[in-house]
C-alpha cells in the first residue's frame, strides 16, 4: 500500500496528460502516470507527490490517486518506501512499446462474377443445419462441451464413410477418417508427416495454386508434371523424378483443365507409388457435382496398396464458412497424422460435427446435392453458351461433366499479358490459366467459376468477357 503521508519536501508538479475518455478517474490518473514514466518525463527513482498533493494538482479525488499508485506498484513501475512515500521504480523500461504497424493482409478474394470458391446458399439445408446445431447446443452432453477426439466427432466420421461408400466407391472405415478445417489443413497435416525439406513432390501442371503454395511453404521441391486429355502424365513424372516422395493430383476433375484421369493413368500412378514407396494425395474437391453419368470411383477406391490419401471438403457442397473438411488416411499413417493433429489445433468442434452428422444421416444432405446439381448444370450451360456466342467462337470452351468451373482458352500466339488485359477490361474475376502453370505454356485462358453467383450477373459477365475477347482477338 503506498504511503499517503504528507511531506514537507517541495515536489514539482507532475507533468501528466489525462485522457478524459479513458474511463474512471483512477484509470485516467494511472494511464497518465504510466505514460509519463515510460516516456521518461518521470525519471527512475523520482519521488512522487503524496496522494493529496497530486489530487489537488489534477483536480481529482484523493482515492483515485491512491488506486492509481497501487496499480503502478502492481505494474512494477513504482515502489513504496515505508514512511518515505512512493517513488518511480529504480529500473523501468526505456519507453512504451512502439505501435509498429504492419501492412494489412490482402483482402480475401471477392465475389465478382467468375470468382471461384463461391457457393450458392441453399436455404432449405441452412434451416435444417441450424435446427440441428441449435438442438445440440440446448441438449449438449458433456462430450459435446469438453475436449474432443482429434479425429473429430465419431458420428460425422461414420456419416462421411457411408457417403463415400455410396458415392465414391470407397469402402473405408470411419476410424481412418480425420475431420479437418478444410482441404488445406488436411494437405498440410499429411505433408508435415510425410515430407522433409527438399523432398520431391509431383505437381500437376497446370495445377491448383493453393496446394502448390502449401507444399512450397513446407519446403517441398515441386516437380511439374504435364497434364493432357488423360490426366497427369505418369511416364513424364517418372522421367523427371522417379524417386519423388508424394504426388498431388485431382483425378476426378483436374484443376483447372477439367479432364478426368483415365483408368490406365490411375493404375500407372498407383504402380509408381507402390514401386517408389511414395504416396498419392487425391484432392476430390468438387466430385459430388457430376452432371452426366454415374458417379466416378475415387482413386482411393481402387487403391489396393494403401498408398492414397484422400482429401474431401464441405466447402463446395455446403459453404466455406462451415470450415469442415476431412482426410481418409491410410492405416499405416493414421497414428502419425492424429498425433500431428493433436498438437496443431487439437480437435474440431464436436457440436458442429454432431449437427452435420445429423443432417447427413437424415438424408437432407443427399437431397441438397440433387437440388444443387440441377441448378449448377443449368448455370454451366448458360455461361458456356453465352461465352461462345459473345466471343464469336474465339474462345475454346471445355464443357465439364462435373465441377463448379469451366476453362475458356484463348488462341495461341497472343502477346504476353493479353489475358490479364481482357479480364480487366471485362471486369471479371477468376484465375488465369497462366497463373496455374509451373512451366510457362503457349496458351492462356480463363478459369470461370459459375457457382455462388446470380445467374443474371454471370450472363452479363460472360457477355463482357466474350466481347472483350472479340475486340482483342482477330
Amino acid at each position: 500500500m503506498p504511503t499517503i503521508r504528507e511531506s514537507h519536501v517541495a515536489v514539482l508538479d507532475v507533468p501528466l496528460r489525462l485522457d478524459d475518455s479513458a474511463g474512471s478517474q483512477s484509470s485516467r490518473v494511472h494511464a497518465g502516470l504510466r505514460a509519463a514514466i515510460l516516456d521518461g518525463r518521470l525519471a527512475a527513482g523520482l519521488r512522487l507527490p503524496s496522494s493529496r498533493a497530486l489530487a489537488e494538482q489534477l483536480g481529482v479525488r484523493r482515492n483515485a490517486v491512491v488506486v492509481a499508485y497501487e496499480l503502478l506498484l502492481s505494474d512494477g513501475l513504482a515502489e513504496a518506501r515505508v514512511g518515505d512515500g512512493t517513488y518511480v521504480a529504480a529500473q523501468v523500461p526505456r519507453g512504451p512499446a512502439a505501435p509498429d504497424p504492419v501492412a494489412l493482409p490482402e483482402a480475401p478474394p471477392g465475389r465478382a462474377p467468375f470468382a471461384v470458391g463461391c457457393t450458392t446458399v441453399d436455404p432449405i439445408l441452412l434451416r435444417r443445419l441450424g435446427r440441428a446445431l441449435r438442438d445440440r447446443v440446448v441438449r449438449a452432453d458433456p462430450a459435446d462441451l469438453g475436449y474432443g477426439d482429434p479425429r473429430g466427432h465419431p458420428a460425422l466420421r461414420q456419416a462421411i464413410a457411408e457417403h463415400l461408400a455410396a458415392t465414391r466407391g470407397m469402402a473405408c472405415d470411419a476410424s481412418r477418417i480425420v475431420i479437418t478445417s478444410g482441404t488445406q489443413q488436411g494437405l498440410r497435416l499429411c505433408a508435415e508427416v510425410l515430407l522433409r525439406p527438399g523432398d520431391a513432390v509431383w505437381m500437376e501442371d497446370p495445377g491448383y495454386p493453393t496446394a502448390r503454395r502449401t507444399l512450397e511453404a513446407l519446403g517441398a521441391r515441386l516437380v511439374p508434371v504435364p497434364v493432357d486429355a488423360a490426366g497427369i502424365d505418369v511416364a513424364a513424372g517418372r522421367a523427371r523424378e522417379d524417386a519423388a516422395r508424394l504426388a498431388y493430383v485431382t483425378p476426378s476433375h483436374q484443376y483447372p483443365t477439367g479432364v478426368t484421369m483415365s483408368m490406365a493413368r490411375r493404375l500407372a500412378l498407383l504402380d509408381w507409388a507402390r514401386q517408389a514407396d511414395a504416396w498419392v494425395m487425391e484432392d476430390d474437391y468438387d466430385s459430388e457435382f457430376r452432371f452426366t453419368g454415374a458417379p466416378l470411383t475415387a482413386l482411393a477406391g481402387i487403391d489396393g496398396g494403401g498408398r492414397v490419401i484422400y482429401l474431401g471438403t464441405f466447402s463446395k457442397t455446403l459453404f466455406p464458412g462451415l470450415r469442415i473438411g476431412f482426410v481418409v488416411v491410410p492405416a499405416a499413417l493414421m497414428a502419425r497424422v492424429v498425433a500431428a493433429r493433436a498438437v496443431s489445433d487439437r480437435f474440431p468442434s464436436p457440436l458442429m460435427g454432431g449437427a452435420l452428422a445429423e443432417v447427413m444421416a437424415s438424408g437432407e444432405f443427399a437431397a441438397h446435392l440433387r437440388r444443387m446439381r440441377t441448378q449448377y448444370r443449368a448455370v454451366r450451360d448458360m455461361v458456356a453458351g453465352t461465352l461462345a456466342r459473345a466471343s464469336g467462337g474465339r474462345l475454346g470452351i471445355a464443357l465439364p461433366d462435373h465441377g463448379l468451373h469451366l476453362l475458356a482458352t484463348l488462341p495461341a500466339g497472343l502477346p504476353d499479358g493479353t489475358a490479364r488485359e481482357i479480364q480487366e477490361e471485362a471486369r471479371v474475376e477468376g484465375w488465369l490459366l497462366s497463373e496455374m502453370r509451373l512451366v510457362p505454356g503457349e496458351v492462356d485462358g480463363f478459369v470461370v467459376g459459375y457457382s455462388g453467383h446470380e445467374a443474371e450477373a454471370l450472363r452479363q459477365a460472360a457477355v463482357r468477357l466474350g466481347m472483350a475477347v472479340r475486340r482483342r482477338v482477330g
